[in-house]
């Protein structure tokens, strides 16, 4: 049998974190397995290596998701996966925590299923969470120069990051390039490099933001 995905609730409002751990601890194959009410319990939180996914307001007091976010990654080799809770979709904190490594994010007013749905995507998967989301997002985003690395890609990588900011995963990038899983990765691989980033989401912000997609 799996092991349960590991879930930690960083939230100020206690009712929020209660509502969060109500639902999801109803999941068999979820576990709250730990609780913070600021960004400096879900640095601790990270740190501890107990949680596989962060659920993280990105506006709290003294460190908020978007500082704790930037230094999770920046510490950790392997970070838990980062969803930022947020009120408003178009809220310039969103975009700026994807920037800084968040792995998507989610609306505190988000139906039950789609909140079960979110936190399993993002651990379980490759795929880009909510990629129409991000789009408008980026658009919505200051007007910013192309990412230096964007004109250094080949035409087969570039197809390769176009089809992963248009929320495809690894497998289904492969069935329609007509090429192998492997190679899929190797193509990425080769992207994160030349632009000079860390992972999938923040190759997919650089394709938004160098105008690809």
């Amino acid at each position: 049998m799996t092991a349960p995905l590991r879930i930690a609730l960083i939230d100020d409002e206690a009712l929020i974190r209660t509502g969060f751990a109500a639902i999801i601890g109803a999941e068999p194959d979820l576990e709250v397995v730990a609780q913070g009410a600021d960004g400096i319990d879900a640095l601790t939180i990270a740190r501890s290596g107990k949680a596989d996914v962060l659920l993280m307001d990105v506006r709290m007091p003294t460190v908020d998701g978007i500082q704790a976010t930037e230094r999770i990654v920046a510490e950790l080799d392997a970070p838990p996966k980062i969803l930022v809770v947020t009120t408003f979709d178009n809220d310039d904190y969103v975009w700026q925590a994807l920037r800084a490594g968040a792995d998507g994010f989610l609306l505190k007013r988000t139906r039950v299923e789609d909140l079960l749905a979110a936190v399993r995507l993002v651990a379980r998967t490759d795929a880009l969470l909510f990629p129409e989301a991000v789009r408008r997002l980026a658009a919505a985003a200051p007007t910013r120069k192309a990412p230096k690395g964007i004109a250094d890609l080949s035409e087969r990588e570039r197809e390769v990051l176009v089809l992963a900011a248009k929320g495809l995963s690894n497998q289904e990038i492969a069935a329609k390039l007509f090429l192998g899983r492997e190679t899929v990765k190797t193509h990425l691989s080769g992207v994160y490099a030349k632009l000079g980033v860390r992972d999938r989401t923040q190759a997919v912000i650089a394709a938004y933001e160098g105008g690809l997609v």
